[in-house]
């Protein structure tokens, strides 16, 4: 006899765990609230600008990224008169101030130094001050916009091929 329920209890047991999916209730499973909809996600696009100067000989082409204040891209100066220099800038916006770290190649070493430009109707203009052997500026204070270069924004197209 007990041989008897053992074996209609164990036929029981397998043939519900034969039952189709279908027969459930699937429909009444709620959507978790902390799931993200991709459609309900506007992401926009990382502006990207660029700026030139050519003051006498020489020449600057600068294009940056601003993701919400944090500064990347290209910088490249060429000199007449010396060396050229070509590298990357990193580093954040500050009011109307880009306070950049500019990383770069020259006279076959690489290098790092402080670079400042103050926005000024549509331009930027260039920092100029004392640094010190490592690159960075002495006194913050001692910073002056004048007598650098004066970058106008231009459309990335045109210095494509100075930022490689």
């Amino acid at each position: 006899m007990k041989n008897f329920i053992f074996l209609l209890a164990a036929s029981t047991l397998a043939f519900s765990c034969n039952k189709k999916l279908e027969d459930s209730n699937i429909k009444d499973i709620k959507q978790d609230s902390q799931t993200v909809n991709s459609s309900d996600i506007n992401i926009e696009e990382i502006p990207t600008l660029c700026y030139f100067d050519d003051m006498k000989n020489d020449s600057v082409y600068l294009k940056i990224s601003d993701n919400l204040g944090t500064i990347t891209g290209k910088l490249n100066y060429k000199n007449a008169e010396k060396d050229n220099s070509t590298g990357d800038v990193s580093g954040f916006k500050s009011g109307d101030t880009l306070k950049l770290i500019y990383v770069f190649n020259s006279e076959g070493t690489s290098s790092t130094r402080e670079i400042w430009f103050l926005k000024k109707n549509e331009k930027l203009q260039e920092g100029i001050g004392n640094q010190d052997e490592d690159g960075n500026y002495t006194s913050a204070k001692q910073v002056k916009f004048e007598g650098g270069h004066s970058l106008k924004q231009i459309d990335c197209k045109e210095i494509a091929q100075n930022l490689k």
